[in-house]
Formats: structure tokens, sequence, C-alpha cells
């Protein structure tokens, strides 16, 4: 049994919170590059040029890609060969990103209590999912969501019956919705199948994925493939200023599910999808 502390997990989610924060993962930034060539309104190449300098500035002066430094999303995969001591696992998470969010100088955005409004201070408590794995590695991703994009998200339990064109109707009817609320150009996650809460589950790991590797499941690829096409042409453009670059990618998991039900769950993601990951 392989023994992990709970200061060593405190310490990775700290560097997780920060290097988030600060650095653009690179699948982003070389679809924003991408997205440049294509992009055909003038206004267009204009923001996503200033997209690619505010990004590189980030990394260079290290500080926030965005000022909304979102709510800490954490997973964590635990393989069952992995002990943790020394404490809690759970507050260990919590007292990473309070340390993160603090040393990081980055927005605290959390409210204790979604009627009342008073800020935590500390960015916590952390929305934390736990994945039980084979093996003796502790993988800790660290994601964290701002709210002008998350706010954009929908879910919708669809008949069996609406089908496939249901699913693609409602993806696009969920963008379209979005329109420039999101700041385009944006990444979706799309979760289809399981229940309520698993689809919505779904569609937040799918923004996990770098955005040019595809669902290995061909017809899934396919739906990612004409889904991202539909939606780029749109119109809706960066910044919501009109163009064909809405979104840089979108990427789907599926999950079996009941007979009488086709739940789907789409979660919008602004250009700065931020995650990053460490193996303990």
């Amino acid at each position: 049994m392989k023994k992990i502390t709970t200061q060593e997990i405190s310490t990775a989610v700290e560097k997780l919170c920060i290097d988030s924060n600060y650095y653009l993962n690179s699948d982003i930034f070389n679809n924003l590059e991408s997205g440049l060539a294509i992009e055909e309104s003038g206004t267009g190449k204009e923001v996503l040029k200033q997209l690619l300098e505010n990004a590189s500035i980030a990394r260079e002066e290290k500080l926030a890609i965005c000022q909304d430094t979102g709510m800490a999303v954490i997973f964590i995969d635990i393989g069952q060969e992995v002990a943790i001591v020394n404490g809690n696992l759970s507050d260990a998470i919590n007292e990473g990103v309070r340390n993160g969010y603090q040393k990081g100088y980055l927005r605290k955005s959390v409210v204790s209590d979604p009627i009342l409004r008073q800020n935590t201070g500390d960015n916590t408590p952390a929305v934390i999912h736990y994945n039980i794995t084979d093996g003796d590695k502790l993988k800790i991703t660290v994601a964290p969501k701002g709210f002008g994009s998350e706010n954009m998200s929908s879910l919708k339990m669809l008949k069996p019956s609406d089908g496939l064109e249901g699913v693609k109707k409602f993806i696009l009817d969920t963008v379209s919705n979005a329109g420039p609320n999101p700041c385009p150009p944006i990444v979706v996650g799309v979760g289809i199948g399981g229940t309520m809460e698993k689809a919505a589950f779904l569609a937040k790991k799918a923004l996990l994925r770098p955005i040019n590797e595809f669902n290995p499941v061909h017809h899934i690829k396919e739906l990612e493939i004409e889904m991202l096409e539909s939606i780029n042409k749109l119109g809706i453009g960066p910044a919501g200023l009109g163009g064909r670059v809405t979104a840089l990618g979108l990427n789907i998991e599926v999950f079996p599910t009941h007979i009488a039900g086709l739940p789907v769950a789409v979660n919008i993601s602004c250009h700065a999808t931020r995650h990053a990951e460490i193996y303990l």
C-alpha cells in the first residue's frame, strides 16, 4: 500500500491552482492561433490576437489569464492501493485551494450560502469529484471554472423519442441562446446519458479532454465534428462580434442510461478553459 500524506496533497493542489490560472493549456492556445488563420471577420481577428497576447503576458508575467479565477473544481482519481495518511483528504484539498488562491493573488469568488451571499474569503470549499481506480497512483486535476460561461450551461431531460436530432437541437440552442455572454470563442463539453447529475458531471469532465482529441467511439466522434461545424456556422464569432470562430472545440462524453430517458447536459467554457494535473 502506497502512503501519501495530506501535506503532499495540499502542496500539489496549491501549485495546480496557481498554474492552471496562469498558464493557458497548449491545445487551447494552438487552436486560438488556428482560429486566427481561418477567421474572416477583421474584428474577430483582432479579438483573437488580443486573446493570444493576453495569454502570453499572463504566462510571462505570472498573472491570471482572466479576472474570474473561478470556483475550484477538483477531480481526484485515487488508486485502491493508496492510503492517505496524516489527515482527511477533502480537508487537504481545501487547504491547497486556500493557500493557492492566497499565494497566487487569485480572486476569491465563493460565497458560503447561495442566498445570503457572504464571501468565504479563501475560495473554499472546492467542488470535488472522487473516482476510485486500480493501482497506487493519486491523480489530481484542478479545473478553475469561471461563471460567465458556467451560467450559460444547461441540462435537459429529453425523451428517448427525441433521439439524436433532439440532442443536436439542444446543443445548438444552448450555444445560440448563450450568444456573446460566455466570452467566445468557447469550448463546449457535452454529457449524454446516465441520470440528471451524471450527464452534468460528464459535460464537465468532457472539458478536461484536449480539444483536438476526439472521442474514441466512432459515432460520437462524428457527432463532435458535426456539432462543432454547426456551432461555427452560427456567426456569433470571437467576443460575440460576428465571425466564424465561435467555438474552439467540442467534446462529448457518454454513459449508459435508462430506457425511459435521454439526459443531455451542455457545459460551456470560455476561451480560458483551464486545468492542470499531477500524479502523486
